[in-house]
Protein backbone atom coordinates (compact mmCIF):
# COMPACT_ATOMS: atom_id res chain seq x y z
CA UNK A 1 0.00 0.00 0.00
CA UNK A 2 1.36 3.37 -1.02
CA UNK A 3 1.60 5.99 1.59
CA UNK A 4 -1.18 8.71 1.71
CA UNK A 5 0.11 12.08 -0.28
CA UNK A 6 -0.43 15.53 0.47
CA UNK A 7 -3.18 17.89 -2.12
CA UNK A 8 0.13 20.04 -2.40
CA UNK A 9 1.79 16.87 -3.54
CA UNK A 10 -0.30 15.68 -6.30
CA UNK A 11 -0.90 19.46 -7.06
CA UNK A 12 2.59 19.10 -7.82
CA UNK A 13 2.89 15.95 -9.87
CA UNK A 14 0.24 17.31 -11.84
CA UNK A 15 1.71 20.61 -12.37
CA UNK A 16 4.65 19.11 -13.66
CA UNK A 17 3.09 17.53 -16.39
CA UNK A 18 1.69 20.34 -17.59
CA UNK A 19 2.69 23.19 -19.64
CA UNK A 20 0.59 25.80 -18.19
CA UNK A 21 0.45 29.27 -19.94
CA UNK A 22 -1.02 32.69 -19.00
CA UNK A 23 -3.60 34.17 -19.44
CA UNK A 24 -2.75 35.76 -22.98
CA UNK A 25 -1.34 32.81 -24.13
CA UNK A 26 -4.41 30.73 -23.27
CA UNK A 27 -6.50 33.56 -24.79
CA UNK A 28 -3.86 33.75 -27.60
CA UNK A 29 -4.02 29.58 -28.39
CA UNK A 30 -7.91 29.46 -27.80
CA UNK A 31 -8.29 31.96 -30.78
CA UNK A 32 -6.66 29.53 -33.06
CA UNK A 33 -8.94 27.00 -32.49
CA UNK A 34 -8.78 25.19 -28.81
CA UNK A 35 -11.20 24.98 -26.24
CA UNK A 36 -11.44 26.89 -23.39
CA UNK A 37 -13.55 24.79 -21.24
CA UNK A 38 -14.88 26.76 -17.85
CA UNK A 39 -15.11 24.01 -14.60
CA UNK A 40 -16.29 26.65 -11.96
CA UNK A 41 -19.42 25.83 -10.53
CA UNK A 42 -22.49 27.89 -11.56
CA UNK A 43 -22.75 29.76 -7.90
CA UNK A 44 -18.92 30.98 -8.57
CA UNK A 45 -19.45 31.93 -12.36
CA UNK A 46 -22.32 33.90 -11.39
CA UNK A 47 -20.34 35.86 -8.47
CA UNK A 48 -17.32 36.40 -10.30
CA UNK A 49 -18.30 36.44 -14.19
CA UNK A 50 -17.72 34.08 -17.13
CA UNK A 51 -15.76 34.50 -20.39
CA UNK A 52 -17.80 35.05 -23.60
CA UNK A 53 -17.74 31.82 -25.31
CA UNK A 54 -15.87 29.14 -23.32
CA UNK A 55 -17.33 26.16 -22.99
CA UNK A 56 -18.84 25.43 -19.65
CA UNK A 57 -18.08 21.87 -18.23
CA UNK A 58 -18.45 21.69 -14.64
CA UNK A 59 -15.46 19.51 -12.69
CA UNK A 60 -17.79 16.63 -11.91
CA UNK A 61 -18.62 15.96 -15.32
CA UNK A 62 -15.32 16.62 -17.26
CA UNK A 63 -13.93 13.53 -17.92
CA UNK A 64 -17.22 11.77 -19.35
CA UNK A 65 -17.64 14.90 -21.52
CA UNK A 66 -14.22 15.13 -23.03
CA UNK A 67 -13.49 11.48 -23.40
CA UNK A 68 -13.80 10.40 -26.50
CA UNK A 69 -14.96 7.41 -26.02
CA UNK A 70 -17.28 8.09 -23.41
CA UNK A 71 -21.14 7.75 -24.55
CA UNK A 72 -21.80 10.96 -22.59
CA UNK A 73 -19.31 12.78 -24.20
CA UNK A 74 -19.50 16.51 -25.63
CA UNK A 75 -19.42 16.86 -29.50
CA UNK A 76 -16.40 18.42 -29.36
CA UNK A 77 -14.64 15.47 -27.88
CA UNK A 78 -13.85 14.19 -31.30
CA UNK A 79 -10.38 12.59 -30.36
CA UNK A 80 -7.13 12.53 -28.35
CA UNK A 81 -5.88 15.47 -30.58
CA UNK A 82 -8.28 17.76 -28.92
CA UNK A 83 -6.63 20.73 -27.46
CA UNK A 84 -8.04 21.94 -24.20
CA UNK A 85 -7.39 24.61 -21.59
CA UNK A 86 -9.07 24.05 -18.51
CA UNK A 87 -9.66 27.59 -16.83
CA UNK A 88 -11.28 27.72 -13.08
CA UNK A 89 -11.08 29.99 -10.24
CA UNK A 90 -7.40 30.77 -9.13
CA UNK A 91 -5.67 27.85 -11.28
CA UNK A 92 -5.68 24.88 -8.77
CA UNK A 93 -8.52 22.52 -9.22
CA UNK A 94 -7.65 23.71 -12.85
CA UNK A 95 -4.34 22.16 -12.41
CA UNK A 96 -5.92 18.89 -11.49
CA UNK A 97 -8.55 18.30 -14.17
CA UNK A 98 -6.09 18.96 -16.91
CA UNK A 99 -3.41 16.16 -15.25
CA UNK A 100 -6.85 13.77 -15.12
CA UNK A 101 -7.69 14.62 -18.81
CA UNK A 102 -4.05 13.90 -19.99
CA UNK A 103 -4.42 10.40 -17.88
CA UNK A 104 -7.07 10.09 -20.35
CA UNK A 105 -4.69 10.38 -23.26
CA UNK A 106 -5.84 14.26 -23.88
CA UNK A 107 -1.61 15.02 -24.02
CA UNK A 108 -1.87 18.49 -24.79
CA UNK A 109 -4.64 19.07 -21.84
CA UNK A 110 -3.30 22.17 -20.14
CA UNK A 111 -4.77 25.43 -17.71
CA UNK A 112 -4.46 29.13 -16.99
CA UNK A 113 -1.81 29.96 -14.39
CA UNK A 114 -4.11 32.21 -12.49
CA UNK A 115 -7.21 30.91 -13.84
CA UNK A 116 -9.87 33.31 -13.74
CA UNK A 117 -8.52 36.19 -11.39
CA UNK A 118 -5.57 36.15 -14.09
CA UNK A 119 -7.78 36.29 -17.06
CA UNK A 120 -9.76 39.34 -15.53
CA UNK A 121 -6.91 40.95 -14.39
CA UNK A 122 -4.80 40.69 -17.52
CA UNK A 123 -8.04 43.01 -19.26
CA UNK A 124 -9.00 39.62 -21.29
CA UNK A 125 -12.66 39.36 -22.46
CA UNK A 126 -15.14 38.99 -19.64
CA UNK A 127 -19.06 39.57 -18.81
Amino acid sequence: MSRPRSIDEILADARARLRRLTPEAAHARWQRGALLVDIRPAAQRVTEGEVPGALVIERNVLEWRLDPTSDARIPQATGHDVDVIILCSEGYTSSLAAAALQDLGLDSATDVDGGYQAWRAAGLPVT
